[in-house]
């Protein structure tokens, strides 16, 4: 059997799944935040410079903590999607998707036939063999996943096109490309941007993709809550690390000074 897919058990179960996103390319992070509880991590190869062995590594960390494994692979680029795949991740997170036709390219890089044209490879997602090939692809066409981000006005437009593509599992949006595009520049929670993103969530309902919500504050992760969101990526590993070091030496400093 492959490994069960942690995060897409949980939402299937009825609960919430929660993730971060891993900017800190080291497999120790990864076992790290799986050990922490969360249910997904997100390794990411669009902004980060982290080799394929790396890459590989820090998967096998998340398997053993037990956390679910996606990768976000720089575009709609067959080359990055199979080889994140074939290394074992999970699912992928394909950035910056603008039509219903980049949305199917990615469905079809990514899962096998008669679903996808995914190719077809051994090694350590069959178990070196010992899983018989025709159980593996049935059984990675149930449990990867395949995650869009809309991060432009372009996508946002054609999002109920984008959605409406058999084999996406969830939409997640990028607020801070989301602002460029919408004229205000470094502002994820200025109202155009929040605007969008509603109608984003608005557009998942009644169709078999999850809303992946990215809140900012604890007010808008309480309102997903109340909309009834069942994904959450809550940040990334590197600005937490930072905050709260930042904060451990400041409290620390407050503390010598009385």
């Amino acid at each position: 059997m492959l490994t069960p897919n942690h995060a897409r058990r949980t939402i299937s179960e009825g609960r919430a799944a929660y993730g971060l996103l891993n900017a800190v390319p080291t497999p120790w992070m990864v076992e790290m935040i799986g050990y922490a509880g969360y249910d997904f991590v997100i390794l990411d190869t669009e902004h980060m410079s982290t080799n394929p062995e790396s890459l590989e590594h820090m998967i096998r960390a998340a398997e053993c903590a037990a956390i679910t494994p996606l990768v976000r692979v720089p575009g709609v680029d067959y080359a990055s999607i199979t080889r994140a795949l074939d290394s074992g991740a999970q699912g992928i997170v394909v950035p910056r998707v603008r039509t219903a036709q980049e949305a199917r390219d990615v469905v079809q890089m990514a899962r096998y036939a008669p679903m996808g044209q995914r190719g077809i490879t051994g090694g350590r997602t069959t178990g070196f063999g010992t899983l018989p090939l025709k159980d593996y692809l049935h059984q990675a066409n149930q449990e990867v996943l395949v995650v869009l981000m809309i991060e432009d006005l372009e996508g946002l437009e054609n999002r109920d096109a984008i959605m409406s593509v058999p084999g996406v599992d969830w939409v997640l949006p990028g607020a801070v490309d989301l602002s460029q595009s919408l004229g205000c520049p470094g502002e994820p929670l200025h109202p155009k941007v929040t605007e969008a993103i509603d109608a984003l969530a608005r557009s998942c309902r009644g169709l078999p993709v999850e809303f992946c919500g990215l809140p900012r504050t604890p007010a808008q992760l309480n309102e997903w809550h109340e909309r009834g969101t069942r994904v959450f990526l809550l940040g990334e590993d590197r600005s937490l690390l930072f905050r709260h070091l930042k904060s451990h030496l400041a409290s620390s400093r407050s503390g010598s000074a009385r």
